[in-house]
């Protein structure tokens, strides 16, 4: 029996695993490889990590909720999840043209523009818990 992708004619990637436990393993160690080179080649990326490791251990060592310190934590890991994504978006556009497009220009604004907010967004929570727990 074939792939139902086969089937409707629709071209189906070389590189696109098959399934089971060797599939898992096989994102894990992918996942690993794009830690590894967002270390390696985004400085944004080994800034961000810096600040969440710093922030992790304030925010475990404050007087707050395990909830509020898991939020405290949560939205700085997700502006190092977002920034992956930018770096992803910045690579596929480099390697589809190096050449000044405004699509590209609006590709990578637009990625650049999602980090911005998340970082306002792990700003306005950390600002939220300390003043609550602090100033009331």
């Amino acid at each position: 029996m074939s792939n139902p992708s086969e089937q409707q004619g629709e071209a189906v990637s070389e590189f696109k695993s098959k399934s089971g436990l060797k599939r898992i393993f096989s994102a894990f160690f992918y996942s690993l490889d794009g830690l590894k080179a967002a270390w390696r080649q985004e400085h944004a990326f080994r800034q961000e990590l810096i600040l969440v490791v710093i922030g992790a251990v304030i925010a475990l060592s404050l007087p707050v909720s395990g909830f509020e310190k898991l939020m405290m934590i949560a939205v700085l890991v997700l502006m190092l999840i977002v920034e992956l994504l930018n770096s992803a978006i910045e690579a596929v556009v480099d390697r589809v043209s190096l050449e000044r497009h405004a699509l590209s220009k609006n590709a990578k604004d637009f990625g650049s523009a999602a980090v911005l907010l998340t970082f306002l967004l792990a700003l306005a929570t950390w600002t939220v818990i300390l003043f609550d727990r602090f100033y009331y």
